[in-house]
Parts: structure tokens; C-alpha cells; sequence
């Protein structure tokens, strides 16, 4: 699956996360599953994406409004203490 594309959008009336996958300029329809398999020896993957592509992914949901359910050494997070040190240093050197 080289150049996959996986780009995603927030669609705030239906809340929902739409995906829309494109490789190649051709643009990928709507997964179809099939019956389940007895005993399978290998299950390929759906779809696989380069590092540079998930990262795009990534980006994506974070710009959609995602956060990583466990917030520890996120950008809020980050954002809070690098404030608290800026307040703190403020009071500390302007006395």
C-alpha cells in the first residue's frame, strides 16, 4: 500500500471523525467487510501507512479536536507548567 494518504476531518453536525483515503490520486470508497474466516493462517493488514503518513494522520485528529484520553505529557499539559514557570520566575527575579 505505498502512498496511502489518510486524511480525516471533524464533521461537527453528524459528530463524527470522517476518513478519506487516497493513493495514488485515485480516492478509496467506503470499506466493505467480508464473511469471517475459519482459521486463518495470515489476515494482510486492512491498510498499513508510512510513518510520514500517520504522522499526517495524526496531525489531523489533533487539528479535529482529538486529545489522547490519558493527557500526561500533552500539549496542555506542557503548556500549563511552561506557565507556572514563567509565573514563577516573574516572582521570584522581579522582587
Amino acid at each position: 500500500m505505498d502512498n496511502l494518504k489518510l486524511r480525516v476531518k471533524s464533521v461537527f453536525w453528524r459528530q463524527s471523525i470522517e476518513f478519506q483515503a487516497e493513493r495514488n490520486g485515485a480516492i478509496g470508497r467506503p470499506l466493505v467487510f467480508d464473511t469471517p474466516m475459519s482459521n486463518p493462517v495470515y489476515l494482510a493488514p486492512t491498510f498499513s501507512l508510512s510513518i510520514d503518513a500517520a504522522q499526517i494522520l495524526m496531525d489531523d485528529l489533533w487539528n479535529a479536536g482529538l486529545r489522547p484520553t490519558e493527557g500526561s505529557g500533552s500539549a496542555g499539559a506542557l503548556a500549563a507548567t511552561q506557565r507556572h514557570l514563567e509565573d514563577m520566575r516573574t516572582l521570584v527575579f522581579n522582587k
